[in-house]
């Protein structure tokens, strides 16, 4: 099956790299243009994990060019609400419309019990992790709606928004979150025929997850581990024998959802967890 979103635009933030490149190449693969925003900077409070940068946001670009889609880029930070809606305006004045949006920008910061985790590290993650996405489909939406096709909006939580792990609360706390805003944005927009979902991601071969502090975080016992070693760890995750998955496989969910296939699914929580959740 191809063109599975054939003619659709669709807005992407956190694209340059990991998950959000998986979803703007796997939507232009079935026939969608894209609008892809990054921060690609460093963030005050993300020391273990290198930052995204102009270079990547390129490259994605480059990717969805080569399946013959077109792409919009630009720099911006979800926390800046007037950026993110000059972004998307500009892209839909150049591609004439949206359809689809992926609120998909996030981070990891911390590694501390709630307790003990700073208000530096609390703020930045609500700000990006949950006030981000709000902001995100704030700047969109009205597209969606003065167009009055429809549309879809997916919103990535994780498994950390459907259960808990410690040492990472304020990421749970996040994360728990989108799941109240894809609710009530699904209850809101439903009459206007815009869904409103989220994906649930296990650990995902991306550098939110494959960088020392995490890998540090899962096995405290080394004191060098690497994916090797944090693989048992992530097997014992899992239900089926994987330590973590593609971030294609969560594209793969991504396009599901934004695809006429789903076209009566809204309000949907959907774990590509490995059965994660089971456990």
């Amino acid at each position: 099956m191809t063109g599975r979103v054939e003619g659709k635009v669709a807005f992407i933030t956190g694209a340059a790299r990991g998950q959000g490149r998986a979803h703007a190449v796997r939507l232009a693969q079935e026939g969608a243009d894209i609008i892809a925003v990054d921060v690609c900077k460093k963030l005050d409070t993300v020391d273990l994990i290198a930052a995204s940068t102009p270079e990547d946001l390129a490259e994605t670009a480059g990717l969805v060019k080569n399946t013959g889609a077109r792409i919009f880029t630009a720099e911006v930070d979800v926390r800046d609400y007037d950026a993110l809606k000059a972004a998307v305006d500009a892209g839909v004045e150049e591609f004439g419309k949206l359809d689809i949006i992926v609120a998909n920008a996030g981070i990891g910061n911390g590694g501390q019990t709630l307790d003990k985790t700073s208000e530096r590290d609390w703020t930045e993650m609500i700000d990006i992790n949950l006030a981000g996405v709000w902001k995100t489909v704030k700047a969109a939406v009205p597209h969606l709606i003065a167009a009055g096709n429809g549309g879809s909006i997916i919103l990535t939580s994780s498994v950390g928004g459907i259960k808990a792990y410690p040492h990472c609360g304020h990421y749970v706390a996040a994360k728990h979150g989108v799941v109240g805003l894809m609710k009530t944005f699904a209850v809101e927009l439903g009459p206007q025929n815009i869904r409103v979902n989220s994906v649930h991601p296990t650990n995902v071969n991306t550098p939110l997850f494959m960088n020392d502090g995490t890998m540090k975080l899962f096995r405290p016992d080394l004191e060098n581990p690497g994916p090797d070693d944090i693989k048992v760890v992530g097997e014992f995750m899992h239900t089926l024998p994987i330590g973590w998955v593609e971030p294609e496989d969560i594209a793969n969910a991504v396009l599901f959802l934004a695809s006429d296939e789903a076209r009566y699914i809204t309000g949907v929580q959907l774990p590509v967890d490995g059965g994660s959740c089971l456990k």
